[in-house]
């Protein structure tokens, strides 16, 4: 199994870092190459589902997701596919510390068998590790310019 994890800890409540993290109105504004959620994604229960569409490699290709459990302001946890890619599981967990959010994303997939394993093992690992790193200073950039005073 691959396994890709990284945190960061951001200027915002536990509260408010989980409801903007969690919004699918907000995803476009931090998810790495993301152009559009449909309209009709719910993000509240478990069942329920999302279907982003990301640009990679100079095409759009659809992300679906469905959403396992839900802990409010401590744990979300879903699965998603992707034509050409293995199926995958994603943790996000949201903690406080000293008033802060302490956010940590968790990704994890089951190389496909034969040679598209290489792939998953090297191509496909570093383009997961990047995209989590470029949510984690997304979200870093966009929170602080929530708390950055205006005028």
């Amino acid at each position: 199994m691959i396994r890709i994890e990284a945190g960061r800890r951001f200027p915002v409540s536990v509260r408010d870092g989980f409801d903007y993290i969690t919004d699918p109105r907000n995803w476009l504004a931090y998810w790495p190459r993301a152009t559009t959620v449909d309209p009709e994604s719910r993000w509240q229960r478990p069942g329920d589902r999302a279907r982003i569409v990301l640009r990679l490699a100079g095409r759009r290709v659809a992300l679906d997701m469905r959403l396992v459990r839900i802990d409010p302001y401590r744990l979300v946890e879903y699965t998603s596919r992707q034509s050409g890619l293995p199926a995958a599981r994603h943790r996000r967990r949201f903690e406080d510390r000293d008033g802060e959010l302490d956010y940590h994303i968790v990704v994890e997939y089951d190389p496909r068998p034969g040679w598209r394993g290489l792939i998953d093992r090297s191509i496909v690992r570093r383009a997961t590790e990047r995209a989590v790193r470029e949510t984690l200073a997304n979200l870093d950039g966009a929170f602080s310019a929530r708390r950055r005073p205006s005028g």
